[in-house]
């Protein structure tokens, strides 16, 4: 093996061997943050990211023209009589169990025929030249049946056994990940605490520059409050598949 041959085999190995210290989070120049520890102060080092008051933002998801059968209210008044007695006990897995595998299957997301679907920790990673933003996410609707492609909404749980677990700048994280991956302008998310939900919409006003607005408070024990948690979603998953669609078709 010639000297040239060498050093350019070399280089390699060194290239390969930086790349998986970065993947482990190991001697890496670049700050690498996982979904699952970020903080807000961590979010504002890396970006500027403001929250913005604006509650017509949501318009456009809260106005929507779902309309719940009795069936389903029915559906919604048994989960309540079943869940709330207990909620604001619930650990992840609980709540998961108990109540969101339960009001996520009634919804139904899943779409083969527009390949489409609800993951549960889900991998994501975004990376530019100042940070690296990584982890599961709890719950994300993406493009994709076996593995997720394309990102298009998000929902963070609170986990009350870890005790910097607050998921707004969680979900944030995880909202400019899939700005970025998607090379798009805004994206949605919700994240729950116990029985509140709040959705958000985060939007890029720059180059990692970015506005966030959250909602008002859900309460998911009140039958009006989960209809209308109910109805978002719904609207969501159809607003998503209809994007996917329109996609294709390009």
């Amino acid at each position: 093996m010639n000297k040239e041959v060498e050093k350019k085999l070399l280089q390699e190995i060194a290239k390969l061997q930086k790349e998986m210290r970065e993947l482990k989070g190991e001697d890496s120049s670049i700050p690498i943050y996982s979904f699952s520890k970020i903080k807000n102060s961590d979010l504002k080092n890396i970006v500027d990211i403001k929250l913005n008051i604006n509650e017509s933002k949501f318009d456009y998801i809260f106005n929507n023209d779902i309309i719940i059968s009795d069936e389903t209210t029915l559906f919604l008044e048994t989960l309540i009589a079943k869940i709330k007695p207990l909620i604001k006990y619930y650990r992840e897995e609980d709540l998961k169990i108990h109540f969101l595998a339960h009001l996520f299957g009634k919804i139904n997301f899943t779409s083969y025929k527009n390949r489409f679907r609800d993951f549960y920790n889900a991998k994501l990673v975004y990376k530019n030249d100042k940070f690296i933003l990584q982890g599961e996410a709890d719950f994300m609707l993406a493009s994709g049946l076996v593995d997720s492609e394309k990102p298009y909404f998000f929902i963070q749980e609170f986990k009350k056994e870890q005790s910097n677990s607050y998921p707004e700048p969680q979900l944030l994280a995880e909202l400019i990940s899939a700005v970025e991956l998607n090379n798009e302008s805004v994206m949605e998310g919700a994240y729950i605490v116990g029985a509140i939900w709040n959705f958000v919409i985060l939007e890029k006003v720059g180059k990692d520059s970015y506005e966030y607005y959250v909602s008002y408070n859900f309460d998911s024990t009140k039958i009006d409050d989960l209809k209308n948690i109910y109805k978002n979603l719904v609207f969501i998953k159809n607003k998503i598949i209809k994007k996917i669609q329109n996609t294709s078709k390009e």
